[in-house]
Order: C-alpha cells, then sequence, then structure tokens
C-alpha cells in the first residue's frame, strides 16, 4: 500500500460506521480488513498468502473473526472472474476505470452474496455501503449501493422477493 493511501485505510473515528459488538464487531472488523487485503492484492500482485501474513502481523487480530477474513480473502481471489461477471454487467463505466477501493468492496459484496447465503442480503449491502463512507471515495457509497441493489435481485431473488412482502 502506497504512503498516498494510508489516510484513506486509517479514517478519523467520526468517518468510522457505529460499532456493533460480538460476533458482528468481529465479522465487520474481517470485512474491513479483507477488504484493504483485497486492495493490496489488486493493487501490489502480491500472493494471498503473504498479504495474509502480512495482515495478521501488522493488525491486532484478538477482535476480528480471522476466519472470515481468510475465507473473504481467498474466497474472492478464487471466484474472481465469477464474482466480477456478475456485477460488471451492472457498471457505468468498464471494470478497468473502477476505483479500486470500490472494486475491492464490490468483489468483497458479491462474493458474500453468492457464497455466504446465511449472511441477510440486506446486511451486505449494508455492510458494502459503510466500506465504501470510510475508505470509498465522496460518493463511492452511492455508487456501490446502486450496483448492489441491482445485483441483490439476481443473485438473492427469494431473499429479496420475501423481504418486500
Amino acid at each position: 500500500m502506497s504512503n498516498d493511501d494510508s489516510d484513506r485505510f486509517n479514517p478519523p473515528a467520526e468517518k468510522r460506521p457505529n460499532a456493533p459488538t460480538g460476533k458482528l464487531a468481529a465479522r465487520r472488523q474481517a470485512r474491513s480488513l479483507a477488504m484493504q487485503a483485497l486492495y493490496q492484492w489488486q493493487m501490489a500482485g502480491q500472493s494471498l498468502n503473504e498479504i495474509e501474513a502480512q495482515f495478521r502481523v501488522d493488525n491486532d487480530f484478538s477482535k476480528v473473526d480471522g476466519a472470515y477474513f481468510r475465507e473473504i480473502l481467498h474466497g474472492v481471489a478464487t471466484n474472481k472472474s465469477e464474482i466480477d461477471g456478475q456485477f460488471e454487467p451492472l457498471l457505468d463505466r468498464p471494470l478497468e476505470e473502477l476505483d479500486p477501493v470500490e472494486m475491492a468492496i464490490l468483489r468483497l459484496s458479491t462474493w458474500e452474496l453468492l457464497k455466504r447465503v446465511d449472511v441477510p442480503y440486506r446486511v451486505v449491502i449494508n455492510e458494502g455501503i459503510e466500506l465504501a463512507k470510510v475508505f470509498g471515495a465522496t460518493d463511492g457509497h452511492k455508487f456501490v449501493n446502486g450496483v448492489l441493489d441491482k445485483l441483490a435481485p439476481t443473485l438473492r431473488a427469494a431473499e429479496v422477493k420475501a423481504a418486500k412482502r
């Protein structure tokens, strides 16, 4: 990660989302660190194992769902083509022109929608928006919200339909 990005990944307290507790907090921390690790993987091209090891050394994992962090990091990388293929048709620009932070968030959120049906789709969308508010560009959260709102009915049709009743 470059020095230019350090402020982006260490937001001031007032920009951090409301803190959940317990398992939810551990999951939110896992998502936040996984998004940063995915960003690094996209930008630097390091191996996942190197990135994972670095993150575990550089961050306090005592309040992080470490297994979920690992599952996201490796799950997104393993399924990158499938994941990108799900949200790419919904973009208003070519994939290559996406902000790298928004790309990492969309990949993480799409992976959760695809592979973690135990996580409600509304939680996936909300967590993606919160990550974009903290780490993304000024209106990045609106873009992420728009893409995930269009994607959820495709990937979680029954759940979305049931929620609308």
